[in-house]
């Protein structure tokens, strides 16, 4: 079975709705006396949104490194169940047909954890909405906090859509890229939310906010180029540091295929198998535009130091320390999950760091 079966949606929604609702009682209790939609809860709404924004993203990764986006192979339940129990004659059947194939019992389990926190955190995003233009006259909230949760209900919803897409068209490189990049999207919109609430200002020269501009762009093409790595399975492309494999620098490449993005999985343009040559491209692509980063962030990194910011200076490098880590054990390691997981995380993070500090600066 695949493609859409609406039928377990609303049960689906309300599993999603009892996981937010567990961190929201946990904040509600962390903060009595604080009145729901003031700028003290909706801080602490932000910020909880965006730490389980960023399991989700992680969790994420975890789902598409353990082969599990086919889990279950509809949307958005689990051959029209709202959990795997449900399935688990249909879940037998195939996985009896292929043991080690796209649908297993712990696939399923993989795929549904992750929808189900997807739901979470759209509820809570939808909480922030409704709060935000509840108490936008009452509380006398910034004028542009309303439209920043609505953007970000907005851009889940389309989120969502991109992961309705990833199950029904197979791992389609293109959509499953779209669908990390709308997920580190999210953390950048949260990020910015929870600076307006509780604002906070760093005083840049205009020399070095462009500086962090020109980070924060490079930082988002990286991580684009990660995700378009990660999701053609072209990690080991390069089996070598610093060469390639065998130590030859640069082996045979072949552009054109490995970066025309609207194909399936595995296959060229033309339906052919893609040829090895185009994932060697693609491994290359994200070291050449590691090096760029790396440089451009390690100046942005001193310029910070130098102008007084060292809080915020050893925080980025210590970001950037742990991607370089995780990237080299990528390779070097034969791609172990603990490291490609920390590797998204540290990602994740590091363009998070960068969004809240170009919140905070002025010129």
């Amino acid at each position: 079975m695949s493609g859409f079966d609406l039928s377990p949606l609303l049960k689906l929604l309300l599993v999603g709705a009892l996981l937010g609702g567990l961190p929201l009682l946990w904040l509600w209790r962390r903060q009595r006396g604080v009145a729901f939609g003031s700028r003290a809860w909706l801080h602490g709404l932000a910020l909880l949104t965006l730490f389980l924004t960023f399991d989700l993203v992680v969790f994420g990764a975890f789902t598409r490194l353990s082969d599990s986006g086919l889990g279950c192979p509809d949307w958005p339940g689990c051959y029209g169940h709202a959990s795997p129990l449900g399935a688990k004659e249909q879940i037998h059947v195939a996985q009896t047909a292929q043991p080690t194939g796209p649908v297993t019992h712990g696939k399923a389990w993989v795929e549904m954890v992750h929808r189900y926190l997807a739901s979470a955190v759209g509820f809570l995003i939808l909480l922030l909405a409704v709060f935000s233009w509840r108490g936008r006259a009452k509380f006398q909230l910034p004028r542009a906090a309303p439209w920043w949760a609505t953007a970000t209900l907005v851009w889940v919803l389309v989120q969502g859509a991109f992961g309705a897409l990833t199950v029904t068209m197979k791992l389609f490189p293109a959509i499953v890229t779209l669908h990390l990049l709308f997920g580190l999207g999210l953390l950048v919109l949260l990020a910015a939310q929870a600076q307006l609430y509780a604002p906070k200002q760093v005083v840049l020269s205009s020399g070095l906010r462009r500086g962090l501009i020109v980070a924060w762009l490079l930082t988002l093409a990286q991580v684009a180029l990660g995700g378009w790595v990660s999701t053609n399975y072209a990690v080991l492309a390069c089996s070598d540091f610093p060469s390639c494999r065998a130590g030859d620098w640069w082996p045979a490449t072949d552009f054109s295929a490995g970066f025309t993005l609207w194909r399936h999985l595995g296959v060229g343009a033309d339906g052919d198998w893609l040829p090895f040559e185009a994932l060697t491209a693609i491994h290359l692509s994200h070291r050449i535009g590691a090096l760029v980063l790396t440089l451009a962030l390690l100046a942005l990194i001193w310029r910070l130091a130098v102008a007084g910011q060292g809080r915020w200076s050893r925080r980025l490098g210590l970001v950037l320390a742990l991607q370089i880590a995780t990237g080299l054990s990528n390779v070097v390691l034969d791609w172990p999950i603990a490291a490609a997981l920390m590797h998204t995380g540290g990602a994740a993070l590091l363009l998070s760091l960068l969004s809240v500090l170009l919140m905070r600066t002025k010129q």
